[in-house]
């Protein structure tokens, strides 16, 4: 038998050198697909995530890459095209060669079809989401700048590449114009209190306060700024006409809220500018004055309760809690104050929330809420927010922290603040003297 010849050994070679290739070769491609979506989908958080301090970064910088940062973003549609036209066709290239690396396994063909399947979309699913598109997107948020410089020559070269197909994406569809929106909204307020932070030697104490209300304004509930059912003012349904007009000069309000047996009832709102017309009348039947009351919940957000009084036209709202019974109420003016500061007329009185003693000594009502403890003592009230629970007022704090009602004299330390009972009985606290010393590292880092 004749020895094989030299060109047999040359293709027994060639195709052995061919099936090394696949085995080695389209495993490695795969990984390399994988970290090229990795990186695509990153570049989406990268490049929207750039504030304006690193804008301005990039225009003070001589660098090549900075230099194509500002050109990529000059064109934000056309950008955000690109990047989700190349990483779907990454995608696809993955789900592709996934299955067949997978279909070339020789354990394979014992398994059922459907097993085979599920493997392929479990698995591949799998990586995508997590390699390609959660871990990216995570990295790229804390490194934005970092990403972007390394990924700016590679999307200004997709752009060319792809040229025609981001133009129709952009054209054809509203949803590059969604997904902009959308990162454009995408503030958090870590993020603006931190730009507070970087121009407040700019600012003045109180253009410093009122920006600080605002980036809070979201946040703020209902409960937090209204005045509870224990200190509101209301009429009673059955109140004779001259009794009425008594209690009304007395109490001094433009708009009371009318309630049947109890506070728990509100029947509705009477606006003393109705009563005008009918001042010397005897036996008017007032309630026929009364307006259909506005009741929210307690967890009502103050900015979505401000759009609601200007479609509404009303200026108050009747807060109840979650068993619909009346928490307080809360006014118009109540969520500006959350803004532009304590709003005062002639029937406010000062002095009946708390007492300056000095600077650093007060004295509040146990009812005061937090918020207003914030506003005179000049603090944001971060710290206090931490833990104070489902508490809103002064008294309600302090009862979160030591779990029992304490009594007169009692001393509560939280930070760099001593709170003091002056007054207390089995039910509740009733009055407060807080002492505030100067705040240490040592105490802010322990607490």
């Amino acid at each position: 038998m004749e020895p094989p010849s030299e060109p047999y050994f040359l293709l027994l070679d060639s195709i052995f050198t061919l099936e090394l290739l696949k085995d080695i070769g389209l495993p490695l491609l795969l990984i390399g697909l994988l970290v090229l979506s990795a990186l695509i989908s990153g570049s989406e958080v990268a490049f929207f995530s750039i504030n304006p301090t690193q804008k301005k970064e990039l225009e003070e910088s001589e660098s090549s890459n900075d230099k194509l940062i500002q050109s990529l973003l000059l064109n934000p549609k056309k950008l955000l095209a690109t990047i989700l036209i190349v990483n779907n066709l990454v995608n696809i290239a993955i789900v592709v060669l996934s299955s067949f690396i997978i279909n070339r396994m020789s354990w394979i063909d014992e398994l059922s079809a459907l097993f085979v399947f599920l493997i392929q979309v479990v698995i591949v699913t799998f990586l995508i989401l997590l390699f390609g598109e959660v871990l990216p997107k995570v990295y790229a948020t804390n490194n934005a700048m970092r990403l972007a410089r390394f990924m700016s020559p590679f999307m200004v070269l997709s752009e060319k590449l792809s040229g025609w197909a981001s133009w129709i994406l952009v054209k054809s569809t509203n949803v590059i114009d969604q997904r902009i929106r959308s990162r454009q909204e995408k503030f958090s307020i870590e993020e603006l209190e931190e730009a507070l932070e970087i121009t407040q030697d700019k600012l003045h104490t109180e253009e410093r306060r009122i920006l600080k209300s605002i980036v809070k304004f979201g946040n703020t509930d209902a409960k937090q700024i209204m005045t509870p059912r224990t200190q509101a003012k209301a009429f009673e349904y059955d109140l004779s006409f001259e009794d009425l007009l008594i209690e009304a000069r007395d109490i001094g309000f433009s708009r009371i809220p009318v309630y049947k047996e109890s506070f728990d009832e509100i029947y509705g709102v009477l606006y003393m500018k109705d009563l005008l017309p009918h001042l010397n009348k005897t036996n008017y039947n007032w309630q026929n004055l009364v307006h259909k009351p506005f009741f929210v919940p307690e967890n009502k957000k103050i900015d979505d309760l401000l759009k609601e009084f200007q479609r509404k036209k009303m200026h108050l709202a009747i807060v109840v809690d979650e068993y619909g019974g009346t928490s307080g109420i809360v006014s118009l003016e109540d969520i500006m104050e959350e803004v532009v500061g304590e709003i005062t007329d002639e029937f406010d009185d000062e002095d009946i929330q708390y007492t300056k003693v000095d600077d650093s000594i007060f004295v509040f009502d146990g009812s005061t809420t937090l918020i207003d403890l914030y506003k005179v003592i000049g603090i944001v009230g971060e710290e206090f927010e931490k833990v104070k629970g489902e508490s809103d007022t002064l008294a309600g704090f302090i009862l979160e922290q030591v779990g029992y009602i304490p009594v007169k004299n009692e001393k509560l330390h939280f930070n760099n603040y001593d709170f003091i009972i002056e007054a207390a009985d089995k039910r509740k606290i009733k009055q407060i003297k807080l002492v505030i010393h100067p705040s240490t590292d040592a105490e802010e880092n322990n607490h």
